[in-house]
């Protein structure tokens, strides 16, 4: 099964500051037909104004994976860490047994990224957070893992939860295919361009939620960026 989740379709929540798209029900968001898609619990697809941000507050027992689609976002913790991750690159947050975070865009431009919750099966783990740079080149014509669970997968960020976080950069015409478990749950977005998966067209943006499959066959029509969640 293939459903295309149109852009226009998505929560939107326009706080001035932030501009907001929610792929499932979040905050004053709900629908009861997108409460999530398997283990993954949150895609929120948000625009953040310079100089503004989201103050400390508090998570637990979840994934946070933040991938920075243009500016860059800057992190704190109750742990002590500080970073700044700058487009195209990917920071992890598991929220373990409790952690505050804040998260601001510090930059004299928006920042727009997509923040994806997945649910752990590692309860009351130890917080952790990290970032890390992943060059385009790397991601040129082919998936790339920048987070994961699953076992073999040490070049990329660590979360508790069996699931992987990828990401290709397609230029047009060209193809990507990916083997899947058809148990699993997968959800992809392109951030640049449409696309077609298996022969089904999405546009920029749009949400693709796949179940059934056993493999993916992606067209870019055009130059496309791509960020695939594959969960249980």
């Amino acid at each position: 099964m293939i459903e295309i989740r149109r852009f226009e379709s998505l929560g939107h929540a326009d706080h001035g500051w932030l501009d907001a798209r929610h792929h499932f029900s979040f905050a004053d968001y709900h629908d009861p037909a997108r409460m999530g898609w398997g283990a993954i619990r949150v895609w929120n697809d948000d625009r953040i104004a310079p100089g503004r941000g989201f103050a400390p507050h508090a998570h637990r027992d979840m994934e946070i994976i933040t991938f920075v689609r243009t500016g860059a976002i800057s992190h704190g913790d109750s742990m002590g860490n500080q970073g700044r991750t700058l487009a195209g690159d990917v920071q992890v947050m598991s929220a373990g047994s409790g952690i505050r975070h804040s998260e601001s865009n510090a930059e004299s431009e928006p920042t727009e990224l997509f923040q994806i919750w997945i649910e752990t099966d590692r309860l009351d783990a130890p917080p952790q957070w990290g970032t890390r740079h992943f060059p385009e080149a790397d991601r040129s014509g082919n998936f790339v893992t920048l987070a994961s669970g699953m076992p073999g997968d040490s070049d990329a960020l660590p979360i508790y939860a069996p699931a992987r976080v990828m990401g290709a950069n397609l230029e047009a015409g060209a193809r990507a295919a990916l083997a899947l478990d058809p148990v699993r749950h997968a959800y992809l977005v392109a951030v640049n361009g449409a696309i077609l998966v298996n022969g089904t067209r999405a546009e920029p943006r749009d949400g693709v939620a796949i179940t059934g499959e056993d493999s993916l066959e992606i067209e870019a029509l055009d130059a496309a960026e791509i960020v695939l969640v594959d969960a249980r």
